[in-house]
């Protein structure tokens, strides 16, 4: 089976990434001329102008268009929708830039009219759809326009498209579930934090002036509330300066340091409850992005290079590697798969089955459909076990504070 894979890695070579130059210079005639043009490098554009007989003055790389200037931006769910628009399109025989055009007039968010607008004047003008879509890769990354070249060059761009359209769908819904499954217990924090804010800032003073009357020693649990709220009544622009400096701090180690960010990504696979969420869905995606790039023609080991790259996590995206790395010397991807201690048993053995039986696409949508369901039912599972415990932290919060304000009430009643 490996040597079935080695053989078929070499039929297609990866299609190399279009980088357009915005160029001016002087021709033959002494004119000057401007332009843009695709090339790997900038010597290679000057190259290419030299031979057209353009003297080259400045080659820069051209920037990527701003769409929509201060509009409603682009989201990812929005090119989840253009792909089905235009596979479901593409199919009923619709042509390619008069879809383009459809879908482009017919959208509500200006921006994406102006996206799909510029990609169909672009076709128009003799480009590919692929090239085309590399002029936008903040929008379409690599493995979207591989995928649209792949059926481009095979003749079989509608059956891609749909491929592609339903890859976004299943990556987008997967993503909203991580979401919803993160949202809970940052909503927890949040709401605690405020409502206790609240109390100690605005309530518990109110107490403090009663208690002042009484001429006898509040209780400690009393006096420690009572020392906590004169702090944040006297310091609580410290605490919001610290928390906003603190997430700051966060965003900017995280964009900046691939050391924190790997850190990151190795911490919250072993989180409880969430760490097995996580986990699940870096199986489905790896998953899903496999079985569509194997299933499109795109070679095992390229197709294990796009996995790694879409997998989301350090830990997968290390692991990946390496497999893709075994594969390329020949070894089995189930044995090697074993071997990095990664994937459960069962998605390892459904791997072994369809490498064996030829048919390793199908029983890869099959892992992911399976994981994308577990991840469904995780989610919905911390929901339900969330929204009590939401209910109990704020319950031991108040009432902690309450049985604080009251405890020297109740103590001045006994005595009476």
């Amino acid at each position: 089976m490996a040597v079935a894979t080695q053989k078929k890695a070499t039929k297609k070579e990866k299609a190399p990434k279009v980088i357009y130059y915005t160029y001016s210079g002087v021709d033959k005639k002494g004119n000057k001329v401007k332009g843009e043009l695709a090339a790997d490098t900038p010597a290679i554009a000057k190259a290419q102008l030299r031979k057209q007989g353009i003297i080259p003055q400045k080659v820069a790389k051209k920037a990527q268009p701003l769409l929509g200037g201060g509009k409603k931006p682009i989201k990812p769910a929005d090119i989840a929708i253009i792909s089905r628009q235009l596979a479901t399109m593409m199919k009923a025989g619709v042509p390619l830039v008069q879809s383009f055009d459809i879908i482009g007039k017919g959208h509500e968010n200006p921006s994406v009219q102006d996206l799909i607008l510029s990609v169909k004047q672009d076709i128009e003008s003799g480009s590919s759809m692929a090239e085309s879509l590399r002029k936008y890769p903040k929008y379409f990354d690599d493995l979207f326009c591989d995928l649209v070249n792949a059926g481009e060059q095979s003749g079989a761009l509608e059956n891609m498209l749909d491929r592609i359209a339903t890859y976004k769908e299943k990556t987008e819904a997967l993503k909203s579930k991580i979401k919803k499954a993160l949202f809970y217990p940052i909503s927890v924090v949040v709401v605690a934090f405020v409502v206790t804010t609240i109390l100690l800032i605005f309530v518990v003073p109110q107490f403090e002036e009663i208690f002042s009357d009484f001429g006898a020693e509040l209780p400690a649990f009393t006096q420690m509330v009572i020392g906590i709220s004169e702090w944040m009544q006297e310091y609580w622009y410290i605490m919001i300066g610290l928390i906003i400096a603190s997430i700051f701090a966060l965003k900017e180690l995280n964009s900046r340091s691939e050391a924190f960010r790997n850190g990151k990504d190795k911490m919250v696979l072993k989180l409880p409850v969430i760490g097995d969420i996580l986990n699940k869905a870096a199986v489905a995606r790896f998953a899903r992005t496999l079985s569509t790039t194997f299933a499109a023609g795109v070679p095992l080991v390229e197709a294990l290079d796009s996995a790694a790259g879409a997998s989301g996590n350090y830990v997968y995206r290390t692991g990946l590697l390496k497999i893709k790395d075994d594969v390329t010397t020949g070894m089995q991807m189930n044995i090697s798969m074993t071997n990095s201690q990664l994937f459960p048993n069962m998605v390892n053995q459904m791997v072994a089955i369809g490498e064996e039986s030829g048919s390793i696409d199908g029983m890869l949508t099959k892992i992911a459909d399976i994981y994308e369901q577990e991840v469904d039912d995780a989610v919905d599972g911390l929901s339900s076990l969330l929204e009590p415990l939401i209910m109990a932290v704020l319950g031991v919060l108040v009432g902690g504070l309450i049985i604080a304000m009251y405890l020297p009430i109740f103590q001045l009643g006994a005595v009476v």
